[in-house]
């Protein structure tokens, strides 16, 4: 099976998306005849074809193709691509997980206003990579799988049997890490890409699951490797924390701002709120307000509580009682005077979103709080909040300078798993070769230096961008 390809050795990966930051999610296999994408992500932070992977590998050789791509998850980093790919590659087939594939629904149109939008506003000058009109043509391309059953992933022009099998990832709804086993005479080579992974439940979602040890090649993402204080936070004492800092603002007679991503976090945040109100630690009466996105991905959270894996099918995130936030100023004005919680978007409140704009008419009231419940990028206006100095800030460059008298706390509320649990998976799934992803340059020497030292015998890679590397171990 080792032919060689352009001068690459095969099986082999390459990253195309960035490999020093997290940005684009994707990486290309070439299997013996077989082209296969794991993710196909949009950097949120770039527009246009700025944000798009490197497909030019693939494109500019006349032996390498796309015959499948598997999606992980939904969120834009590793969905947000996947129209440009299908432009690209039309006969491609997509996989995922079916409560994925109804994410893609809602969020990949909400992707293509967006681009028209900023547009429209000025905000960018570059055109949209595609349109919600054609995205409806796409979805019988898109594949949705149950968990651990296997699938075939041999492409036409494939000369070796390759079958993929969806882990439950624990991340967000519908994540999945991905096994792909490879056929080579009367050997079996596994592959095993975890994505981004949680092996702790959170509210709604309980911990992954993963496949047996040992396996060939693990693809490892190190989002958190390069931050110690993940480890030494425990979810039960930050939602503890959390439900304590709720209920010191309403109690002031405040209103309690939490910005969050309109998948996942809003949902799970939603969860805790409604625990605390059964517990008695906030008054059951005080309002909740959502609004935006995270509405009707709640409504998928809900449609697939008993087909998905739950800490309690149950559960309905529409079950706990919010009020649609309102869009009028004197409705806004409203709900601002009397205490409240408002579970909005963005995470990182930036300008223009109703985070950032209800942020600038409460932060100068010692009764109000603004609570972060999910990782806020130092330049980000929710960064800024956390690092405010002389109680002033700037959320927005139109305002300017404002001054800063409420209450800010961040919380430690990740989807992803920290350092320690991505060793303790190592061991597990016992490894003989570990590629890098999806995350910085100090999180992935990190990863590599203590999984050396654990597993003194693991072939250990950080992939370039556009280089390939060889999939299996030697």
């Amino acid at each position: 099976m080792a032919a060689r390809t352009d001068g690459f050795e095969e099986p082999y990966l390459v990253c195309l998306g960035s490999t020093d930051e997290i940005g684009a999610s994707c990486h290309y296999l070439q299997i013996d005849g077989t082209g296969i994408m794991l993710d196909a992500g949009a950097d949120p932070e770039e527009d246009g074809l700025d944000s798009v992977p490197d497909l030019d590998f693939v494109q500019d050789r006349t032996d390498t193709w796309v015959d499948h791509v598997l999606i992980t998850h939904a969120h834009q980093d590793h969905l947000g691509s996947l129209p440009v790919v299908i432009q690209n590659f039309p006969h491609v087939m997509v996989h995922m997980t079916r409560a994925t594939r109804d994410l893609a629904g809602v969020l990949l149109p909400s992707s293509a206003r967006l681009q028209a939008r900023k547009l429209q506003e000025g905000s960018t000058t570059t055109e949209p990579l595609f349109g919600a009109e054609e995205l409806d043509a796409y979805e019988y391309l898109y594949l949705g799988h149950h968990l651990e059953i296997p699938f075939d992933l041999t492409g036409v022009r494939g000369h070796t049997r390759v079958e993929g099998r969806l882990w439950d990832a624990g991340h967000v709804l519908g994540a999945a890490g991905v096994e792909i086993e490879i056929e080579d005479g009367d050997d079996v080579h596994r592959i095993f890409y975890t994505s981004d992974t949680s092996l702790t439940a959170q509210a709604i979602l309980p911990g992954g699951s993963y496949p047996e040890g040992p396996i060939d090649t693990m693809i490892l993402e190190s989002t958190l490797g390069a931050d110690p204080e993940a480890e030494t936070y425990t979810r039960k004492s930050e939602e503890r924390r959390f439900g304590e800092a709720l209920k010191e603002t309403l109690e002031r007679g405040g209103t309690a701002l939490v910005p969050v991503f309109a998948l996942g976090r809003s949902q799970e945040v939603l969860a805790m709120i409604d625990r605390f109100k059964n517990r008695g630690i906030i008054e059951d009466d005080i309002p909740v307000y959502s609004a935006g996105m995270m509405r009707a991905i709640s409504d998928v959270y809900d449609k697939t509580r008993f087909t998905t894996p739950r800490m309690n099918q149950d559960f309905e995130v529409y079950g706990v009682d919010q009020k649609r936030l309102p869009r009028g100023h004197n409705g806004l004005k409203n709900a601002l005077e009397a205490p409240g919680i408002l579970v909005v978007g963005s995470g990182m409140m930036f300008e223009r979103t109703i985070s950032n704009k209800l942020a600038q008419e409460m932060i100068g009231d010692e009764k109000n709080a603004v609570l972060l419940v999910g990782y806020a990028r130092e330049d980000s206006p929710a960064g800024r909040l956390l690092v405010a100095e002389n109680d002033e800030v700037v959320l927005d460059e139109a305002r300017g300078m404002q001054d800063l008298r409420c209450q800010v706390e961040r919380f430690r509320f990740s989807g992803h798993s920290h350092r320690r649990d991505l060793l303790d998976l190592v061991e597990r799934l016992q490894p003989r070769r570990i590629i890098l992803v999806h995350g910085d340059s100090e999180a992935r020497e990190w990863m590599a230096d203590n999984i050396k030292f654990f597993n003194p015998d693991a072939e250990i890679v950080v992939p370039v961008r556009g280089e390939p590397v060889r999939l299996l171990p030697e």
